[in-house]
């Protein structure tokens, strides 16, 4: 018979010592189930919690369970049975509470040592400075925590090199301008001429965002982003010439910390491909 593990926590959020749980109990089992507990109006909320912890932790189950009972080992051995559908065989936790919380279960229990190498890393103290514990988050909660910084303005207003600059300064990750890109391989491949459509500059604006999740896991604190989803929209009513709704809500689910807009009062300089001098303060404006 398989061996069925189960532990429990908050993971308010993801740290260094969950981490350290989660692989001693799944190296301890053959299958380990995971309870999340949640309440409202948690920042970052449960089930962006369970994302992260499903994606760092592929092969273990995670059940989201609400948080609104007593913090008493019979209680929660119940609720844990019930989730469940069955009595594991084993349970595994960091704290003490543990032993007496298998015990109303009628399991085994074995203590973890999350905490070696990791003291610093406890929950409340991560929430209150995540930015001073950075070294206690995986790559994928430090992308939550990032201050993204977006750089936008006209075209030939340094944007790019403004940009770059920031990043080298804060020894950061640059994410890039993917619409660039996508407008040089456009013209290259001889289908500048073509009229745009709505369906470019969606994936633009998706790719854009893509792009800057992935930076973000990289980024040390600070992210620079040259541009963002909302300049795609600009975009798309310079050359389709109306608002496109689709791109818009791409737009609306980013969200940074500080905009920089560049300023049209520097000469415009032809790199070969630029087009829009004669809409630089139109875009300016918009």
């Amino acid at each position: 018979m398989p061996r069925r593990g189960v532990t429990v926590g908050k993971f308010y959020p993801p740290h260094r010592g969950h981490r350290r749980l989660i692989e001693a109990a799944r190296s301890r089992c053959d299958e380990l189930f995971v309870l999340v507990a949640s309440r409202p109006r948690e920042d970052p909320p449960a089930a962006k919690r369970l994302g992260w912890l499903q994606q760092m932790f592929p092969e273990v189950h995670f059940i989201l369970v609400e948080d609104t009972y007593p913090e008493a080992p019979a209680v929660w051995a119940e609720v844990t049975v019930r989730e469940l559908g069955f009595t594991p065989d084993v349970a595994f936790a960091g704290e003490d509470y543990g032993a007496a919380w298998a015990g109303e279960m009628g399991c085994g229990f074995e203590m973890v040592d999350r905490t070696r190498g990791a003291s610093e890393c406890a929950g409340r103290t991560v929430r209150s400075d995540p930015m001073g514990h950075w070294q206690c988050l995986d790559p994928i909660v430090r992308a939550y925590y990032a201050r993204r910084v977006a750089v936008v303005g006209a075209e030939s207003t340094g944007t790019t090199t403004i940009a770059r600059n920031l990043a080298e300064h804060y020894q950061t990750v640059l994410v890039p301008e993917y619409g660039r890109d996508y407008y040089e391989d456009r013209m290259r491949s001889g289908r500048g001429g073509a009229p745009w459509t709505t369906a470019e500059f969606v994936q633009i604006a998706e790719r854009q965002a893509e792009w800057e999740e992935l930076a973000a896991c990289l980024s040390d604190r600070v992210l620079i982003c040259d541009t963002d989803p909302f300049a795609t929209e600009i975009w798309h009513e310079r050359y389709v010439g109306t608002i496109s709704q689709e791109v818009a809500r791409i737009s609306v689910s980013r969200s940074y910390a500080l905009y920089i807009l560049t300023g049209t009062d520097i000469p415009f300089v032809q790199d070969g491909f630029r087009d829009g001098v004669h809409v630089r303060e139109w875009m300016h404006e918009r």
